[in-house]
C-alpha cells in the first residue's frame, strides 16, 4: 500500500496540483483500500478534525497575522537601518546585515517567505550596486531567511510540536542556538567571498546616526523580547505570546509609526485567511494521511525494512536528517513534518532521543530542503518576488546548503548546541 500512495502523490505532483489535492487523494485511497470502500469515512473526516483541534494552532494564524501587518509596515526598514549602521561597513558588511537582518526579522515575524519579502525587496538593489552578483545575493537572502524556522517564533516548530505532543515551548527556546551558529557561519562565508572577490566596503556610520536607527528600531526589537522573555518567565504561552504579538504589531505600525490605514486591514486579513486556510487543510488531511499510515503498521515496515529499528540514536537521527532533507527539495515542509515525524516516532522512541532535539533536527532540515533545488519552496518564492530566472536563483545556493549541513552535523555531535538554553531555561 506504501509503494502506491507514493506513487500517486508523486504523480499528481508532477502533473501541477496543488499539494493538498495529491495528499488528500493518497490519503483516501489509502482508507479505501484499508476499509474496502467508503462505508466508514466519518471516520477519516473525524481524524482530519482531531488535526486541527489542538490549542496549540492557534499560534499559526496569529504569527501569520503578525507577520503580514509588520511586512507591510515599516518594522522591517527599522531593523535593516539599525543593522547596517553597525555592521554595513565592514567587509562583508553589506552582506553580513542582510544574514543578520533575514534573523532578526524570523525572530519577528516566524515565516521565511515574509522574510524573503521584507528584507530581500530594500537589499538586493543595495548588495547588486555594491559589486555582489545577484546569485550569491539571492542564495544569501533565500538561506538566511530560512533561519526564520528556528529562531522563535517558528510555524514548523509549532507543527511539528501539535503533531509528536512536544512542547513547544521548548522547541522555541532550543531553536536559539542552531538559528545563531548559522547565522555566525553564513556571516564567516560573506567575509571570506567580500575578501575573494574584492568587494568595496561601505561608509562608516556615523554614532548620531547609529544611535538614531537603534531608537527606530527599538520598538520592533521588542517582538523578541515579547516572544522569548514571555515565554521564559511563564508570563505567557506560545498561543498568548501569539496574541500579544498581533496586538503588539497593529499598534505599533497603526498607532506609532502610522505605516497603515485602517481600509489595509481587509487585504491583511484577506492574505492572512488564505494563508492560514491552506496551512490548516495540509495539517487536517497530514493527520489523517498519518492515521491511516500509522494504522497499517507502514512506519514499522519501512523501518525494519531499512534497518533503521536496529540502529542507535545517532543512526536515527542520520536518517532522520537525510530523509527530512531530500522530502524537502520536493515537497512543501509543512506536509513533510506532518507526514514523516510519524514514520520516524517508533525509531525515536525506541532509541530515547530527546524529543525537543529531534524537533530541531527536523526544523533545520526542512529549512535545508526549503532553498533546495529542484523544488524548494523559497526558491519560487524568490523566482516570483524578484522576477529572476529559475538557474540563475540557485546557482549560488551550494555553498550555503553546505554550511546548512555542517550546521546538522554539529548539532548531532554536539546536541548542547541546541538543549542548552532548553535546560536552563526549563531547569526544575
Amino acid at each position: 500500500m506504501a509503494t502506491i500512495l507514493m506513487f500517486i502523490m508523486i504523480g499528481l505532483l508532477l502533473l501541477g496540483f496543488p499539494m493538498m489535492i495529491p495528499l488528500t487523494t493518497a490519503a483516501v485511497v489509502g482508507f479505501v483500500m484499508m476499509f474496502d470502500g467508503f462505508g466508514q469515512m466519518g471516520t477519516f473526516i473525524q481524524q482530519m478534525m482531531a488535526g486541527i483541534r489542538p490549542a496549540s494552532l492557534i499560534a499559526v494564524p496569529m504569527f501569520i497575522l503578525a507577520a503580514d501587518i509588520m511586512t507591510r509596515g515599516h518594522s522591517a526598514d527599522r531593523l535593516i537601518n539599525m543593522v547596517m549602521a553597525f555592521i554595513g561597513h565592514i567587509k562583508g558588511g553589506l552582506a553580513i546585515s542582510t544574514a543578520t537582518s533575514c534573523t532578526l526579522f524570523g525572530a519577528v515575524s516566524g515565516s521565511t517567505q515574509a522574510t524573503v519579502v521584507a528584507v530581500g525587496s530594500p537589499l538586493r538593489p543595495k548588495m547588486l550596486k555594491a559589486g555582489y552578483s545577484d546569485s550569491f545575493t539571492l542564495a544569501l537572502i533565500i538561506n538566511a531567511s530560512d533561519i526564520a524556522f528556528l529562531i522563535p517564533p517558528s510555524i514548523g516548530m509549532i507543527i511539528y510540536g501539535v503533531i509528536s505532543e512536544t512542547s513547544i515551548a521548548e522547541l522555541f527556546i532550543a531553536g536559539i542556538g542552531p538559528g545563531l551558529l548559522i547565522l555566525v557561519l553564513f556571516s564567516l562565508y560573506c567575509l571570506y567571498y567580500a575578501h575573494r572577490h574584492r568587494v568595496p566596503t561601505e561608509p562608516r556610520a556615523s554614532w548620531s546616526v547609529r544611535a538614531r536607527s537603534v531608537r527606530d528600531a527599538l520598538w520592533p526589537l521588542f517582538f523578541p523580547v515579547i516572544i522569548v522573555g514571555g515565554i521564559y518567565g511563564g508570563i505567557f504561552s506560545p498561543t498568548e505570546a501569539a496574541a500579544v504579538c498581533v496586538l503588539y504589531a497593529f499598534v505599533l505600525e497603526f498607532l506609532i509609526f502610522r505605516s497603515l490605514r485602517l481600509p489595509d486591514i481587509y487585504r491583511i486579513a484577506k492574505s492572512t485567511g488564505l494563508i492560514t486556510a491552506v496551512v490548516f487543510i495540509l495539517v487536517a488531511v497530514g493527520n489523517g494521511f498519518s492515521w491511516i499510515i500509522s494504522f497499517a503498521q507502514i512506519p514499522q515496515t519501512i523501518l525494519e525494512a531499512v534497518g533503521i529499528s536496529q540502529a542507535g540514536p545517532v543512526g536515527v537521527l542520520i536518517a532522520i536528517c537525510v530523509a527530512f532533507f531530500i522530502a524537502c527539495m520536493f515537497v512543501d515542509p509543512i506536509v513533510v513534518i506532518l507526514v514523516l515525524t510519524p514514520i520516524f516516532a517508533p525509531a525515536i522512541q525506541a532509541t530515547g532521543l530527546d524529543p525537543v532535539l529531534v524537533g530541531v533536527l527536523i526544523t533545520l532540515q526542512v529549512a535545508i530542503g526549503s532553498a533546495t533545488p529542484p523544488f524548494g519552496c523559497d526558491i519560487f518564492t524568490a523566482i516570483a518576488i524578484f522576477r529572476r530566472p529559475y538557474m540563475e536563483v540557485i546557482r549560488g545556493t551550494p555553498p550555503f546548503i553546505f554550511i546548512l549541513v555542517v550546521a546538522a552535523g554539529l548539532i548531532i555531535a554536539f546536541p548542547q548546541i541546541a538543549l542548552f538554553l532548553r535546560d536552563l531555561a526549563f531547569a526544575e
